[in-house]
């Protein structure tokens, strides 16, 4: 009888998860934006209802524009990759996650049939203006950049953070220079990247080795690399990290980096912009947004109010 040791258990898991992953997000288009680890925890993916007893609020639904309340349907593009944001159950085709129980409350509150259809991250944005869509989900961070081209209506609060293995000497990241000389894992197309491309003169001002930016567009290899050695750290989702941790062994959370508001996305100057905050905030009035939260267990993400593109949070 052979032993193994506990790093080796842990890689073992951490393949097995992430190839599972792979499977499942091969069903749509995976999701950058999160970062947030293996879809194939989906026996600890919650399936409580919240969302089905949410009533019509006619104030909000009269805000919406005269063309959309004569068809009845709002078509959104939906980013699915992993936890808490949007993923599969085991099925591989029922979607679940906060962003589709947060656009399915909405489209309750407004009495508007929701026609999803699952696209890639670094899709959707562009099909918004081009009008292929009325809005889209995937985690979408509020920046300044985005917000020149693309109108938002917050919901959550969530922003970048940091995860490592277990033997890491990392323990907070509170200034990029840290990462100096380390090879960092995160989503392609994503905030996470920007920052991160944006920042890479800070270690030749110090003299030190650069960062070496590695990107993925599936989140199942993403975590192979961490797991493997072949990258030191990722940087993602506060709230996709806090999740995925729990669904590996061998990984920790480091820590928050910078908080930004989340928002459904629109086409610049979108008049649907006052009926999806009006739909947020009743849910926060009725206590369905608390719930919701609540079954990801993402409740530090509240927002006091929705608001339409507010400016960054620096």
């Amino acid at each position: 009888m052979t032993t193994s040791t506990p790093r080796a258990t842990a890689l073992r898991a951490a393949a097995l998860l992430a190839t599972a992953a792979l499977a499942l997000t091969a069903c749509g288009s995976g999701d950058p934006s999160d970062g947030t680890g293996p879809a194939a925890a989906t026996a600890r993916i919650p399936t409580t209802d919240v969302v089905s007893g949410v009533k019509k609020d006619p104030a909000a639904a009269k805000l919406l524009p005269a063309g959309v309340r004569a068809r009845g349907s709002l078509r959104l593009a939906s980013s699915v990759g992993s936890p808490p944001s949007a993923t599969y159950l085991p099925d591989g085709r029922t979607l679940a996650g906060q962003d589709i129980d947060f656009a399915d409350a909405v489209g309750k509150v407004l009495g508007v049939r929701i026609k999803r259809e699952v696209a890639g991250f670094e899709a959707i944005l562009p099909a918004l203006g081009s009008g292929k869509y009325d809005l889209g989900t995937g985690n979408f961070g509020v920046t300044d950049e985005r917000r020149r081209t693309i109108d938002f209506v917050t919901y959550v609060n969530d922003g970048q953070g940091f995860a490592a293995r277990e033997d890491s000497p990392l323990r907070k990241v509170t200034s990029l220079r840290q990462l100096c000389g380390l090879t960092v894992a995160t989503g392609a197309g994503t905030t996470f990247e920007t920052t991160l491309e944006e920042n890479a003169h800070l270690c030749k001002e110090v003299g030190k080795q650069p960062y070496d930016v590695k990107t993925y567009a599936e989140q199942g290899a993403l975590w192979i690399s961490l797991q493997q050695g072949r990258s030191d750290v990722v940087m993602s989702t506060i709230n996709g990290l806090r999740y995925a941790v729990k669904q590996q062994p061998g990984l920790r959370f480091l820590n928050e980096f910078k908080r930004l508001d989340v928002g459904f996305a629109f086409k610049k100057g979108t008049p649907l912009a006052p009926a999806v905050r009006a739909a947020v905030n009743r849910l926060k009035k009725d206590g369905t947004y608390d719930r919701i939260l609540k079954k990801w267990g993402t409740g530090p993400s509240a927002i006091a109010t929705s608001r339409i593109s507010p400016p960054e949070v620096k």
